[in-house]
């Protein structure tokens, strides 16, 4: 084991060895202790943890001391901590990264035009091959992303298109819109294969029933101005249950993996249901109302048994996107319980674990005005929040704890989304450009201007191909390395 490279003259770093131990996230140890230079770098840590681990290939790793990441070599990551006591043995937590490497997207595309208002909400489909946005105009648009052509335009909505969201199995679309009509479209024709009415004022979000629970996604819930929830029945057409509770518009839903689905809303409330009994399980509290909230699982979620990673090729043995779904759940969600991020127009955000407790993990301030938007990255790890105060935060996905704030836009952010590697964020915003941010060095990657008007939506392929924005100008961007 050789010892680090000539290091720099920096004040105040710590100098001499270590007794080092490498855990994993969930604590167990990995080989010996071992007593290590502090000028240990993370390539050399890289090497070790591999040779460790018997890897044939070196599989790139993320190191941490006391929950902040080794960026340089251990003396940094060392100075003014507790664990810089020498006798002490310093636990190094190791995860893994993942193998691929999503390429940062640098230029426009192709520029999808068609709507005649603004485009209020975009997401591709969790096979990644179709693109779904919902405009003012009244329309729904499906576009081909792999020819960037008009697919089929969904025709049918007489008010402007809050919301849309595609089944884990990319063969259903729902909209919602702001006169609360609900429609499922088939992906494959266009055509509209239900209208479900029951909900009086605008529909604000839509959240289908997870694939490993439901793999005929049968079920979707949806909420808005009127604080129901109502969970459909698709193939039948009508509603299954009837969640009331909330005494505001419900602003966003999110299903989650363990059967439970989360709703918060402009009555200060986040409420945990049990879809299937049709029962409130618990209720958490924000000092103002409630706009956004992600689950640490979301990416499994939404791409059920779409696996893009290098090792999901070539299954062995082959499973069906039941079995997939299910596996990559169990994967994502590890041995802890799932964890739910929400922002509110007081400020803050609210780390939770709300299977097993009403209690927050941490109150995340920061943020000097509204937060509108919150994203978990997809391997959990990170947070990121949007504000109308001009910036992104990232936050630790596990604790809670404030990482980075992201400058750089000059008027309100209104959305971020991760890359499927969870290296790289997006940020679109109301002075006309989409923001690439690096998670690693915290600091802007490209700028990506080319709308005329404020960018309201953007998504992230799921496989890591191409972005898609939406903006007040109209059009759609579509964005590639």
């Amino acid at each position: 084991y050789q010892k680090g490279t000539k290091r720099r003259v920096d004040e105040d770093l710590p100098t001499g060895n270590v007794l080092a131990q490498f855990v994993t996230e969930d604590g167990q140890v990995m080989g010996p202790q071992l007593d290590m230079p502090l000028e240990t770098t993370t390539q050399q840590l890289q090497q070790l943890i591999n040779h460790l681990l018997k890897n044939d290939e070196e599989q790139p790793f993320s190191f941490f001391v006391e929950e902040e990441e080794v960026t340089d070599d251990l003396s940094h990551s060392m100075k003014g901590k507790e664990t810089a006591n020498l006798e002490k043995v310093v636990n190094i937590v190791y995860v893994p990264q993942a193998l691929f490497r999503v390429r940062a997207v640098t230029r426009c595309t192709g520029t999808l035009s068609g709507h005649t208002d603004a485009v209020l909400h975009t997401s591709f489909s969790p096979d990644a091959l179709l693109l779904a946005s919902g405009s003012g105009d009244t329309t729904v648009r499906i576009w081909d992303v792999l020819t960037m052509t008009p697919k089929h335009t969904c025709q049918g909505h007489k008010h402007w298109i809050q919301t849309t969201a595609w089944s884990p199995d990319s063969k259903w679309l729902a909209s919602g819109s702001a006169d609360g009509d609900l429609r499922i479209w088939d992906a494959a024709t266009g055509r509209c294969y239900r209208q479900l009415q029951g909900h009086k004022g605008d529909i604000r979000s839509l959240s289908w029933q997870p694939l490993h629970r439901d793999s005929e996604c049968r079920f979707l819930a949806s909420a808005g101005k009127d604080a129901s929830i109502r969970i459909w029945d698709i193939f039948q057409g009508k509603t299954s249950k009837i969640l009331t509770s909330h005494t505001q518009p419900i602003n966003s839903l999110a299903w989650g993996g363990e059967g439970l689905l989360y709703s918060v809303s402009s009555d200060t409330f986040i409420k945990v249901w049990d879809p299937e009994k049709g029962i409130l399980v618990r209720e958490m509290k924000h000092a103002h109302r409630v706009n956004t909230i992600a689950i640490s699982t979301e990416y499994a979620l939404r791409t059920g048994g779409f696996d893009y990673s290098p090792e999901s090729q070539t299954p062995n043995p082959p499973q069906t996107d039941f079995e997939r779904a299910v596996e990559r759940y169990q994967k994502a969600k590890g041995n802890g319980n799932e964890r739910v991020v929400t922002g509110s127009d007081d400020h803050t955000l609210y780390l939770w674990q709300p299977t097993v407790s009403n209690k927050p993990i941490e109150r995340m301030v920061g943020h000097q005005q509204v937060v509108n938007h919150v994203r978990f990255s997809p391997d959990g790890r990170y947070i990121a929040s949007a504000s109308f105060d001009k910036t992104v935060r990232l936050w630790d996905g596990q604790t809670g704890k404030f990482i980075a704030t992201l400058r750089g836009h000059v008027q309100r952010v209104y959305m971020t989304c991760f890359s499927a590697d969870s290296r790289l964020v997006l940020s679109a915003s109301a002075d006309s450009t989409v923001k690439l941010w690096d998670i690693h060095t915290r600091k802007l990657k490209c700028d990506l201007p080319g709308h005329e008007d404020e960018v309201y939506a953007v998504d992230w392929s799921p496989n890591g191909g191409a972005v898609a924005s939406g903006s007040k100008d109209k059009t759609l961007k579509i964005w590639n390395h």
